[in-house]
């Protein structure tokens, strides 16, 4: 009987490790800033430290995020990041931010997905229409409408989108539970590919035909690049 609730124990210590693996690393110490000169520097989950004593306020702060982002685009969005790039000091502390910019009438963050994170979004401003899909083979539509003050949460991993569709300007700021969550563009990966997919696949996995396939890499293929 014991060796049989040894062997229980062991199957959810091993379980639990490999949950806590795949989130950020807890940090080992009480900050890690990032440098790109590694003279002075230790590596540490996928930045090289500054000395702690050579840190300043500089390392933790971000100006800016009160500046509207430019939403003259084809997608009349704007994703402005607080992560490690911008942020050296959140390095190692699994956390990071987004201003997001959305144009009157339609303007769209697309259906995206973040690989290392769940993201909490709270709108400031307008009306925008939001979601996320399940993974298969349910593929689950979540959505809801939000007004400034709501809070809606797209877990990791899932693709998601938020679409304003008020006739005013729209504000929203998330919160992603990585330092550098990662972000996929559905469209842009599949269509705008570099090297391009075989038109073969994607015509037969989306039932198109190949000439609207090979029209839709040219058009994503020049945005990416």
């Amino acid at each position: 009987m014991k060796g049989v609730q040894f062997l229980v124990a062991f199957v959810l210590l091993a379980l639990a490790s490999k949950l806590v693996s795949a989130l950020d690393p807890s940090p080992l110490q009480d900050f890690c800033v990032a440098i790109n000169d590694t003279k002075d520097g230790v590596f540490v989950n996928g930045k090289f430290c500054k000395d702690p004593k050579l840190a300043t306020a500089e390392d933790f702060f971000l100006p800016g995020l009160n500046i509207p982002g430019n939403t003259s685009n084809q997608v009349g969005s704007m994703v402005t990041p607080a992560n490690v790039q911008q942020i050296p000091g959140l390095n190692t502390l699994g956390i990071s931010l987004v201003r997001i910019d959305y144009a009157p009438y339609g303007g769209l963050n697309p259906p995206h997905t973040h690989p290392r994170a769940t993201e909490i979004l709270v709108v400031v401003e307008g009306t925008l229409s939001v979601g996320f899909v399940t993974s298969n083979t349910d593929n689950r539509l979540f959505t809801k409408v939000l007004y400034p003050g709501d809070v809606f949460v797209f877990p990791e991993g899932m693709i998601h989108f938020q679409f304003n569709i008020g006739s005013t300007n729209a504000v929203a700021f998330a919160a992603l539970s990585s330092q550098n969550p990662g972000v996929i563009t559905i469209a842009n990966a599949v269509f705008g590919s570099d090297p391009a997919i075989n038109p073969d696949v994607l015509a037969k996995a989306f039932q198109l035909d190949q000439n609207i396939v090979k029209q839709l890499q040219s058009r994503f293929w020049w945005d990416n690049n």
